[in-house]
């Protein structure tokens, strides 16, 4: 999530970061609203580990669904298929406690800034400028 966090992966041998939560909330990202809106609103303070959206583990905001879930089994693809009109309805509604709301643990650090400044921006912790039209 910040320029800190990518030397430090760096610096530990990995030849790539995975930086997907940072560009959630850039004007390019083709999220929800809702689930850009989620990831600045007070009232989401972390996130979980959950199968109750896809029936396969992912990390998202903690959320009601969630909540009302937690014992979701291993069952993908059929608890995704089983919940995606509820999801789809509940984005339709703007209801954040019951969409799927993936992110990081970063996730407050995720800023409406557009990609590219963000690449920039993981980009300065290394020794290599960013290519131009890269």
């Amino acid at each position: 999530m910040t320029p800190r966090d990518v030397a430090a992966v760096l610096a530990a041998g990995a030849v790539a970061v995975q930086c997907g939560t940072a560009f959630l909330r850039c004007p390019e990202s083709g999220v929800h609203p809702v689930h850009k809106a989620a990831l600045g609103d007070s009232r989401f303070t972390s996130t979980a580990l959950t199968r109750a959206f896809s029936g396969r583990p992912a990390r998202g905001l903690v959320n009601q669904f969630m909540l009302d879930h937690r014992d979701a089994p291993a069952a993908y693809p059929e608890i995704n298929n089983v919940t995606r009109p509820l999801r789809a309805a509940a984005a339709r509604l703007g209801d954040a406690g019951r969409m799927s709301l993936w992110a990081g643990t970063g996730f407050r650090q995720a800023t409406e800034r557009p990609a590219a400044e963000m690449v920039d921006y993981l980009a300065a912790a290394t020794s290599r400028p960013r290519r131009a039209g890269a």
